[in-house]
């Protein structure tokens, strides 16, 4: 490991990160791997938290960068050797410990994952959280019942990571998925990940009803807000939505009429702190199942540095896809 490297780091909470070349190693955190970071990818956290527009860092100075993939250069855990490529995403690293934003990590090796088999690490961290949360939404819906025979199912922010992978892992699934979204212009790349149907998102955020016709059996809903409360209103009797975001906001607009009369499910997605069984089931299907064609009509890679220039990009609801 080189005495100084590059990064982004918080300094203080109200702060946005900064660039540096002087980044030490004693500035890592304890950990028993120590990563050569070769890719990490852009998350809505992560915009929140090179920008300080949100109160998602746990501790100052910190590294952004909730995953990353590279090779081990030093371990202390028996089941990982130098060169070995790894990832990791969730359990706290970049908002509670440093991650990915630097040419190196040290991290926890309970945090650490081997990457499989034929399986590159671009298509690892292009996949990364955002497949995983939707792999996990799918296994919820499952869970309650929501198979393709029961109909239709809607996913909400459709052009953002965990979004289009879920459109494209419920079409490969053999469901009919409806996307929403506020981008009319990004339909052919919608259907391209498996879309059957594009709806409009000002159809759901300018509606205001408790209860609405009976459209879908099922859903993701990576948006929250008026959005949720709206596909909620939707739900055919007996149907579940998956949640797993905020975006469009923290406040739930609902009554309780598609519970009560409707017998409707919501379902709660933690992609960070899930168990360790259901997570390990999740990493097994991400990498069995996902399209690689998904991964490659949903990604790009950018230089690192250009981070803030994307971060306010993501913000602004401009991006689409995943950023490498």
């Amino acid at each position: 490991m080189k005495r100084t490297f590059c990064g982004f780091l918080a300094e203080e909470a109200g702060r946005p990160a900064v660039w540096t070349t002087s980044l030490r190693s004693e500035m890592l955190p304890e950990g028993e791997v120590t990563v050569r970071v070769r890719y990490s990818a852009l998350n809505y956290k992560d915009a929140l938290a090179l920008t300080a527009r949100g109160r998602v860092l746990r501790r100052f100075p910190i590294i952004p960068g909730v995953e990353l993939a590279g090779e081990v250069l030093a371990s202390d855990d028996a089941r990982f050797r130098p060169g070995d490529a790894v990832f990791a995403f969730g359990r706290g690293v970049g908002d509670q410990r440093s991650g990915g934003f630097a040419r190196y990590a040290r991290l926890p090796a309970a945090a650490v994952e081997r990457v499989p088999e034929g399986v590159a690490l671009t298509e690892v961290v292009g996949a990364g959280a955002a497949a995983y949360t939707a792999v996990l939404c799918l296994m919820a819906l499952e869970g309650h019942g929501i198979v393709p025979e029961r109909g239709p199912v809607v996913v909400t922010g459709a052009c953002g990571g965990v979004g289009g992978y879920a459109v494209a892992l419920l079409a490969d699934a053999g469901y009919r998925v409806e996307a929403v979204t506020g981008r009319r212009e990004e339909a052919a790349y919608l259907q391209r990940l498996g879309a059957a149907a594009i709806v409009d998102r000002a159809e759901l955020a300018d509606s205001a009803k408790p209860l609405a016709s009976e459209r879908w059996a099922g859903g993701v809903d990576t948006v929250g807000g008026r959005v949720l409360a709206s596909v909620l209103a939707r739900v055919r009797y007996g149907g579940s939505v998956a949640a797993c975001g905020n975006a469009g906001g923290a406040d739930l607009p609902v009554t309780v009429f598609p519970f009560i009369l409707r017998a409707v499910n919501l379902l709660g997605i933690d992609a960070v702190h899930c168990l360790e069984d259901r997570a390990r089931q999740a990493l097994r299907r991400l990498f069995d199942t996902l399209p690689r064609s998904a991964i490659e009509a949903m990604c790009r890679i950018e230089p690192l540095e250009q981070a803030p220039r994307i971060a306010e990009a993501m913000l602004a609801g401009k991006v689409r896809g995943r950023v490498v």
